[in-house]
């Protein structure tokens, strides 16, 4: 366990998709109807993956199955926080939002599915928080309540939206996690949370006048010796490249006062950076998802997923290190991969961490330790 109160770990991840094909095989689905242009059963997501890996040996799966191995990696860590981006609405209720080509939604009574895993917090401002409409926003928002699981990034108006989750890990540190959103990862402008409409916190754009904004509203409610972390769903889908916008606007938050910055959106991992002694994580890539047995995206790695355990001073936020754990969903739940895949994933991060002056090396348990310069 983590008893040392010098040192604050974390566990952070990217999207969390715990809708659509996995909803329907945990213990109380939603309604599968789809309305999608290809597929308009979720039940088929379900038949892809199985058709790639075997059955699913057991339906319903436990509320834990779909964490399989993370879970034990997570108590070995001994981390005091686990924060992801969860991507999906929480209802079984709403309509889908016009003309959206995807909609994901999980059942209320499956949010047995984060309480398990022993999420502390979701990141919500995502372009896929709002695919059922204000009311289903409204049920998610309810639900995790419910649940006590804390979140930030949408609310029923621009102040709630703009509230953090407040994490206070006694005896060592506060944590206050703001989420924001970027148009370029695909949320529509609709979807602005304003003083009378639910929505989620939307960033203007990525400028650095922006940037000393948002900071500025983050330190308001930040009391002396409080952490703050950015958790940024910005971005496309596929590619390493990070825009030269996405690296000014982390650096300046950091300069601000921004303990992490917490990227995501891409579906594969992309580069890390440390930036004046503190993390950015330009995009952390799927967690957990329905995406079996859909082909084409192969040379991104597409299937992997990686575990981001990261230990930072509780005093100064600063970095002290950062250990990866590579995974892949089968049969729709998280496994270690193969030391192949563990070791292409390590190379792709030394490859394009390279010129931020990161260095993968690759354990005997074919986790993944980053250096940095």
């Amino acid at each position: 366990m983590n008893s040392d109160p010098t040192v604050l770990r974390l566990f952070l991840c990217g999207d969390v998709m715990t809708g659509r094909g996995i909803d329907q095989v945990l213990p109380h689905p939603a309604n599968p109807v789809l309305h999608e242009p290809h597929l308009r059963d979720a039940r088929e997501y379900v038949e892809l993956a199985e058709k790639t890996h075997g059955p699913i040996q057991r339906r319903p799966a436990s509320f834990d199955y779909i964490w399989g191995e993370a879970l034990p990696e997570l108590e070995r860590a001994g981390v005091d926080l686990r924060i992801i981006n969860l991507e999906t609405s929480i209802t079984s209720a709403g309509t889908p939002w016009p003309g959206k080509r995807i909609h994901y939604r999980m059942h209320p009574r499956n949010i047995g599915s984060l309480s398990v895993a022993r999420i502390n917090a979701c990141a919500l401002a995502n372009n896929h928080i709002l695919d059922w409409g204000h009311a289903g926003l409204s049920d998610t928002l309810r639900t995790l309540n419910a649940a006590g699981i804390a979140h930030a990034g949408a609310g029923h108006d621009a102040e709630e939206a703009a509230t953090p989750a407040v994490l206070d890990v006694v005896g060592k540190a506060r944590v206050l996690l703001f989420s924001f959103g970027s148009v370029t990862s695909g949320i529509p402008l609709e979807w602005r949370a304003t003083t009378v409409c639910p929505g989620v916190n939307l960033l203007d754009d990525l400028s650095k006048p922006t940037a000393v904004r948002i900071a500025a509203q983050m330190r308001r409610v930040q009391q002396p010796a409080d952490l703050l972390i950015a958790s940024i769903h910005w971005g496309g889908n596929w590619g390493y490249d990070i825009p030269c916008k996405q690296i000014a606007f982390a650096h300046r938050l950091v300069e601000e006062g921004v303990t992490i910055v917490h990227g995501h959106s891409s579906h594969h991992a992309k580069t890390v950076e440390v930036f004046n002694g503190h993390l950015i994580l330009y995009g952390c890539g799927d967690f957990l998802t329905d995406y079996e047995g859909i082909s084409g995206y192969e040379m991104f790695g597409g299937g992997l997923a990686l575990m981001y355990l990261v230990e930072i001073d509780s005093s100064s936020g600063h970095l002290l290190s950062t250990r990866l754990v590579p995974m892949q969903m089968r049969r729709f739940r998280l496994e270690r991969t193969s030391a192949t895949d563990a070791r292409r994933l390590c190379n792709l991060l030394n490859m394009h961490g390279a010129p931020f002056g990161i260095h993968a090396c690759l354990d005997e348990d074919s986790s993944i330790t980053l250096e940095w310069q």
